[in-house]
């Protein structure tokens, strides 16, 4: 009689994404979030935590994805176009948001909440454009380009 291998195959980590720029800036842009949620959060400003929380996490499941490879696995999405999309209406989004944090602030947390999603969405706009330059659509891709 045979036995039967019950295994569950074992998930590979992409640390070398948290090395790279995207993984990098993808980790400064949750941290940035983080920090405007905590500070709207001390304030009370409902409306600047559900954006700040919406973002953060998801930020934190494409992450994911990338980290535990996801992304070879699920196919019928091309991710590194979702990625771009959700950065530059994310960026516009806090670009606006943060705009009326700073013009219409009572209290210091909304000021330092809207400084960093100022910076967020700057981190948001490199982030896009970087993904953008990398992104081929039916095109060979050069030696030089990973």
């Amino acid at each position: 009689m045979s036995e039967i291998s019950h295994e569950i195959p074992a998930m590979d980590v992409n640390i070398g994404f948290l090395k790279s720029k995207r993984g990098l800036l993808k980790v400064a842009e949750m941290g940035t979030l983080f920090m405007a949620f905590v500070c709207f959060a001390v304030v009370s400003s409902p409306k600047y935590i559900a954006a700040t929380v919406l973002e953060f996490l998801i930020t934190a499941l494409l992450l994911t994805l990338y980290l535990l490879k996801l992304n070879k696995r699920i196919t019928f999405f091309f991710w590194p176009l979702v990625d771009v999309f959700n950065s530059v209406f994310a960026a516009v989004y806090f670009i606006v948001l943060s705009l009326i944090a700073l013009t219409t602030y009572t209290v210091a947390g909304t000021l330092v909440g809207g400084i960093l999603c100022l910076l967020s969405a700057a981190l948001l706009c490199v982030d896009s454009f970087s993904l953008f330059r990398n992104i081929t659509f039916n095109k060979r891709r050069n030696e030089g380009q990973k």
